[in-house]
């Protein structure tokens, strides 16, 4: 079957020069292609993993009695919600980066710093996408009844006991809508980690058409299909996530 398949994108290739599918049936130029779809899979989890907790943490900031902390909470929101995440992902890697620490390279000679772009790509993305994560648990918290809250009080329950255990998972129930679109709009967002030269799937595919010029419209294709599979498995996880932890009463549906 491989073999068919490597043969049918090569003879396509030699009568529809404009469609040269050529990591379909070049080894190597596959290996780029899945090279880069491994690091575009592993961008999105750790950032969309990182993003929840600084979500759920900075939810649980903007209640704060100390109104220092809340006041530097919103203070990140708003920087990292009215800047472009591009914007913010150049400043990472060339600004802050300037100011990390260096090791010395397995050569003995060469400086290397101790965060990588792909470090600064997961920073930078997991903050932008934090900060939307924010607004949506603290819209999800406030949803949940003030009665709810007196409850847990009254049975001895302090702040963060509160929180973790009866509020957090209500509010969760609550956003998980906007909080879909948030992380779907991140795995969208990863592409721009190509500015500081992550060799996730557009690095990947921009460079095999640098190499190979008419594989530019077949790359771009399959760009686009590869994306669409991305997005529709983690909308529909999400769904079904939404779903499965649905109660009558706190958002959602069935």
């Amino acid at each position: 079957m491989v073999e068919i398949m490597q043969t049918f994108f090569r003879e396509l290739a030699q009568t529809h020069p404009a469609w040269n599918f050529i990591f379909f049936y070049e080894p190597l130029q596959w290996a780029r292609v899945l090279s880069g779809l491994w690091v575009t899979i592993e961008l999105s989890l750790v950032c969309i993993v990182l993003s929840l907790v600084i979500g759920i943490a900075g939810a649980w900031a903007q209640g704060s009695r100390l109104s220092v902390v809340r006041w530097l909470t919103q203070g990140y929101i708003q920087l990292f919600r009215d800047t472009p995440p591009l914007i913010q992902l150049l400043f990472f890697y060339f600004a802050l980066g300037q100011f990390t620490p260096t090791i010395t390279g397995a050569d003995g000679w060469t400086e290397q710093p101790i965060i990588s772009n792909v470090g600064w790509a997961i920073v930078s993305l997991s903050f932008f996408a934090g900060a939307f994560n924010v607004e949506i648990f603290r819209a999800g918290i406030e949803a949940i009844p003030q009665t709810t809250k007196e409850a847990c009080e009254a049975l001895g329950m302090n702040r963060l006991q509160t929180y973790a255990y009866v509020v957090l998972p209500l509010a969760l129930r609550v956003s998980l809508p906007a909080l879909n679109n948030n992380l779907v709009n991140l795995v969208k967002t990863t592409t721009q980690a190509i500015a500081i030269a992550v060799p996730e799937l557009l690095y990947q595919m921009v460079s095999i058409w640098n190499d190979y010029a008419s594989a530019q419209n077949a790359a771009m294709t399959v760009l686009f299909v590869v994306y669409i599979l991305l997005v529709g498995i983690l909308a529909f996880g999400m769904n079904r996530w939404e779903r499965a932890l649905y109660i009558p009463g706190f958002g959602g549906g069935q």
